[in-house]
C-alpha cells in the first residue's frame, strides 16, 4: 500500500469510491449533488490517498474547520483555540480494501500533517457508525463527547467528537 498526496487525477477514482462507501455504509450520510466538490473540498490543509495495485484505497482531507457545535467541544476538551485545530475530514475507505490497514494509514497521514502544522487533529462522525468508531479508538483517539449538528435543511444528527492521539486534552 502506498499512501501519498492527493492529486487531482485522482479525482475520479475517488468520486467512484466515494458512490460505493455511500451505498454501502451512508457515509456521506447526505448524499451531495456534486460529489467531487464534496471530496475535493476548497481550502482544505491537506488530502491524501492510499493506493493498492494502482487502485485507489481510500480518502482522507485536513480541513480547518467543521461545524461549530464540533468545534466548541473541541476547544472545550482541548483549551485549543480553533487556529490550533484541524479536522480529519472525508476519511473513506474502498469496501473491496477494508481490514489491510487503509484506514490506520490515512489516519496516521492526516495526524501527521497535522502535528507538521502545529495543529490538533480532531474529527466527528455520526453517532451509529460504528466501524469507524471502532476504527478511531483502535488507532488512539479519545472520544470527547457528543454534539448535535444539523447540515442546511437536513435534520439533526448526533455525532460523536474524537480528539487525535499523542495529544493529552486540558486538565
Amino acid at each position: 500500500m502506498l499512501v501519498r498526496e492527493r492529486l487531482e487525477s485522482d479525482r475520479q477514482g475517488c468520486v467512484e469510491m466515494a458512490r460505493v462507501v455511500h451505498d454501502l455504509d451512508r457515509y456521506p450520510m447526505f448524499l451531495p449533488e456534486d460529489l467531487a466538490s464534496f471530496i475535493f473540498t476548497p481550502g482544505a490543509l491537506g488530502a491524501f490517498v492510499a493506493e493498492i495495485e494502482g487502485e485507489i484505497a481510500g480518502h482522507v482531507a485536513l480541513h480547518p474547520r467543521s461545524s461549530p457545535p464540533v468545534l466548541a467541544l473541541a476547544r472545550q476538551a482541548t483549551g485549543v483555540s480553533d487556529q490550533g485545530l484541524c479536522v480529519v475530514a472525508r476519511l473513506l475507505v474502498s469496501p473491496r480494501q477494508r481490514r489491510r490497514g487503509v484506514g490506520r494509514a490515512l489516519l496516521e497521514a492526516a495526524a501527521g500533517e497535522a502535528h507538521k502544522r502545529g495543529l490538533w487533529p480532531v474529527l466527528d462522525v455520526v453517532s451509529g457508525h460504528e466501524a469507524a468508531v471502532s476504527l478511531y479508538e483502535r488507532c488512539g483517539w479519545v472520544r470527547a463527547g457528543e454534539v448535535t449538528v444539523r447540515w442546511g435543511e437536513h435534520p439533526e444528527v448526533q455525532e460523536l467528537v474524537y480528539l487525535g492521539p499523542g495529544l493529552a486534552p486540558a486538565p
